[in-house]
């Protein structure tokens, strides 16, 4: 079995990882954001840092990760529509990983660790449906 990784997948894997932890930071402080004003809506908080996390990862991922050049707002606005579609299996890895942990331990700190490790475990999966269905090259 061959272990030699290259140094150009070893940055790209690098890059996703730093990606994804902004972007998961964003996810679970606007959650946190609204649980502080609103403590027991845990529901509208999934729903508000899905959304954050969703926008900030599309910026991330289509700079730096995928390299992507919109031809158009109209461009942008489908590639941005197919991102956030391929992202609804991820989102429900997601939310039965935080929702479960919540179910679970009862905690903000442990729910928010199910979020992280829904998170993960989403980005991955993500990566792959990503690089397959949405920022793939178009022949000319």
């Amino acid at each position: 079995m061959n272990l030699v990784v290259s140094s150009a997948t070893s940055k790209l894997a690098i890059t996703y990882a730093l990606c994804a932890l902004v972007a998961t930071l964003a996810n679970i402080g606007a959650q946190d954001l609204i649980i502080w004003f609103a403590p027991h809506a845990i529901f509208a908080a999934l729903v508000v840092g899905t959304g954050v996390g969703l926008a900030v990862k599309y910026v991330l991922d289509k700079r730096y990760i995928f390299r992507f050049r919109a031809r158009n707002a109209a461009h942008d606005g489908k590639t941005f529509i197919l991102y956030s579609f391929m992202g609804v299996a991820t989102t429900v890895i997601f939310w039965g990983f935080e929702l479960g942990f919540q179910a679970l331990f009862g905690t903000r700190e442990m729910r928010y660790l199910g979020g992280v490790i829904g998170l993960a475990i989403g980005y991955v999966t993500k990566y792959h449906l990503d690089k397959r269905y949405v920022f793939r090259v178009e022949a000319a």
